[in-house]
């Protein structure tokens, strides 16, 4: 009796727990961009009134997949870990991102069981600065052994006017901030390592 009771108590646990798992999927268009002066992009952001979020150590391990990226998010001061999958076209400047998070209480089992079962890929340690301007969320980076960066996502519907109506925001905020086309990256931060 007492067996089973323990065993209920656990089953509990174990569902309360699962209650607390949030997923999202969303649609966006993003580019990435390689930058030399974070405190000249931070200025020009001021100047156009963008809402500075926050500024968070984020630490992603990236793992193997068959097809697109899979990493796990970590942020500093967070109870809360993400499980991140996306798929996107690997193409320098403005492209169309299929995202899947899973936000879960932060657990050193799922940590153990990620490691155990996927092969590691890279390991990426970076400061994201996140700001938000008419739609666009921007992250300027500063990524450890790789440099600084700055990131454009927009959240979009999935039909392509939309698509390409969001591509020509982030072109159109590009040029505002005199992003330079030369410095667009095609790749992930855990394709760099």
């Amino acid at each position: 009796m007492e067996d089973q009771k323990g065993n209920l108590m656990q089953s509990e646990n174990l569902c309360k727990r699962a209650s607390k798992v949030n997923g999202i999927e969303r649609q966006l268009v993003e580019l990435k961009a390689r930058i030399r002066d974070l405190n000249s992009l931070r200025e020009k952001l001021i100047a156009l009134k963008a809402e500075h979020v926050g500024t968070f150590h984020q630490i992603d391990a990236y793992f193997e997949t068959p097809r697109g990226r899979l990493k796990l998010r970590e942020v500093e001061g967070s109870d809360r870990l993400m499980l991140v999958y996306y798929e996107r076209e690997d193409v320098p400047g403005p492209k169309r991102s299929d995202v899947f998070i899973l936000e879960i209480p932060r657990s050193t089992a799922f940590k153990r069981l990620l490691k155990k079962t996927l092969k590691a890929k890279a390991v990426i340690d970076k400061v994201r600065e996140i700001y938000r301007y008419d739609g666009t969320q921007i992250h300027l980076d500063t990524v450890k052994n790789l440099g600084t960066f700055i990131e454009f996502e927009r959240e979009t519907a999935p039909d392509p006017h939309s698509v390409k109506r969001g591509q020509e925001s982030l072109e159109k905020l590009m040029e505002n901030l005199g992003v330079s086309r030369e410095n667009l990256e095609e790749m992930s931060y855990g394709d760099f390592v």
